[in-house]
């Protein structure tokens, strides 16, 4: 097991950020505002879901970091700190999935 952890990817994503554009591919990202970033992230995500079909281990394993990558880069460009991200997902697991469903109003969006 790794002791690497998505605070110390988040972390290199701000150092990063803050290099220019010729030196650094997430400041280059980050330059085009979120648009590019956020399209990057949703081609991520496809390529995840096809390598979950697919059942290939190792490129799952790969899509999988490129997707994490490109997530907080997008958080990143939004301005969203990890750490409100994980703060969200702490409330959200203090009960099941199916009862914090149940607990949403009808119309909320969701």
């Amino acid at each position: 097991m790794t002791s690497f952890t998505l605070s110390d990817l988040a972390r290199i994503i701000a150092e990063r950020a803050a290099a220019g554009s010729d030196q650094s591919y997430t400041a280059k990202l980050l330059q085009d505002g979120p648009a590019r970033a956020a399209k990057k992230l949703g081609e991520e995500a496809v390529e995840v879901a096809i390598a979950a079909v697919r059942g290939d281990r190792k490129e799952l394993v790969a899509e999988a970091a490129d997707l994490l990558y490109h997530l907080l880069v997008v958080l990143k460009a939004g301005d969203v700190p990890l750490e409100e991200v994980m703060s969200e997902l702490q409330r959200r697991t203090a009960q099941s999935g199916l009862a914090e469903k149940a607990a949403r109003q009808p119309g909320c969006g969701r």
